[in-house]
């Protein structure tokens, strides 16, 4: 079903503009984000942060509202992968991991971006499991070239998390059922792209196609995960530390072009 078009959907040159017109304000927040993220602030502190810099940029935060959700960025602390919700009562503390999530809406068009950091120093394994999510990111993104197909991302994603495995020696699971997506004037468009699979399967890549791409990986091997009562944050079934790093982008007859820069 997911893999009835022939083709992903492609957007023209001044659309992939106006996509990173939106992304860039996405970097921008999760840059401020990362500095206000020091011992003693609140997950909800980062929200407000994220929600000032969106706004104040002419730009609506795409994830407040979203099916209910109350909060401009997903807050994920250590065994929490995706979907935290921000909260005042989650303090952050010397040596967590946190995921933040970022989408900003703006003249139409979203951006989205995810940045796993730590506050302060990081566990040498943990510091290890976020580097090679950051590396399997840049390793799948190599894939989003015009003429593949959509699971040839998710194969090189697959290769890449073993490959780091060795790299960065940890043993890594690729979370269970979570994956990117297509992504354009609404945040969730087709199609899914799961984080493994075989080769040369689903539609083609073309110039101008456009996929949210976001390793979700957890340290020491677990794939499986629970959902809390909240319907909304998912941490690990083993309660290990899970990174999540995430691009826009999209596929040129340059390369693949990230949407979403930071820097």
């Amino acid at each position: 079903m997911a893999f009835r078009r022939r083709s992903i959907a492609a957007k023209t040159a001044e659309e992939l503009d106006a996509m990173e017109a939106a992304g860039r304000i996405v970097g921008i927040a999760l840059q401020e984000v990362r500095a206000a993220a020091k011992p003693g602030a609140t997950t909800l502190d980062l929200d407000t942060v994220a929600e000032t810099v969106i706004r104040d940029h002419g730009a609506v935060p795409t994830f407040l509202g979203y099916q209910g959700f109350p909060g401009s960025i997903c807050a994920s602390v250590n065994e929490v992968v995706v979907h935290g919700i921000p909260s005042a009562s989650k303090v952050l503390k010397e040596g967590d991991l946190v995921s933040v999530d970022c989408g900003a809406t703006f003249n139409g068009w979203v951006g989205d971006s995810a940045w796993s950091f730590g506050v302060g120093e990081l566990a040498p394994e943990v510091d290890a499991l976020n580097l090679a999510t950051e590396w399997v990111l840049a390793e799948g993104m190599k894939a989003m070239v015009p003429g593949n197909r959509l699971t040839d991302v998710s194969h090189a994603l697959e290769v890449a998390t073993r490959r780091a495995e060795e790299k960065f020696g940890v043993e890594l699971g690729i979370l269970d059922g979570y994956g990117g997506h297509g992504i354009g004037r609404a945040m969730h468009e087709e199609p899914f792209l799961a984080n493994e699979g075989k080769p040369n399967r689903g539609p083609r890549i073309q110039e101008g196609s456009v996929l949210a791409i976001e390793p979700m990986l957890i340290l020491g091997g677990e794939i499986d995960s629970d959902v809390l009562d909240d319907d909304w944050t998912v941490v690990t079934a083993d309660g290990s530390p899970a990174a999540h790093w995430e691009h826009t982008v999209a596929a040129t007859k340059h390369g693949p072009r990230i949407l979403t820069p930071r820097f």
